[in-house]
């Protein structure tokens, strides 16, 4: 997901790379558990980047979410590799 212009101030300059190294921990595939509330899943998501997502058959992309929704928050506990839809 793009970052608004105007929050562009709050991610750190390395941001990118902190969130390339969130999609490779997760092996690519979303890593939500439940977190995302849609209840769509009993345990992992199993959308994985690139691949035709569950359900709608769309393209994932893979997304680094913040779970405090705090973008300067970039501690490994605060980052989850998800698919757009677990993310929204």
């Amino acid at each position: 997901m793009p970052i608004r212009p105007e929050n562009k101030d709050r991610y750190p300059a390395d941001w990118p790379a902190i969130s390339l190294a969130a999609k490779q921990a997760a092996q690519w595939r979303c890593a939500c558990t439940g977190q995302c509330g849609r209840g769509t899943h009993q345990s992992r998501c199993p959308n994985r980047h690139g691949q035709a997502a569950y359900g709608t058959g769309t393209k994932v992309v893979l997304t680094t979410a913040h779970l405090n929704h705090q973008p300067e928050d970039v501690s490994e506990a605060n980052l989850v590799a998800m698919c757009q839809g677990c993310h929204l």
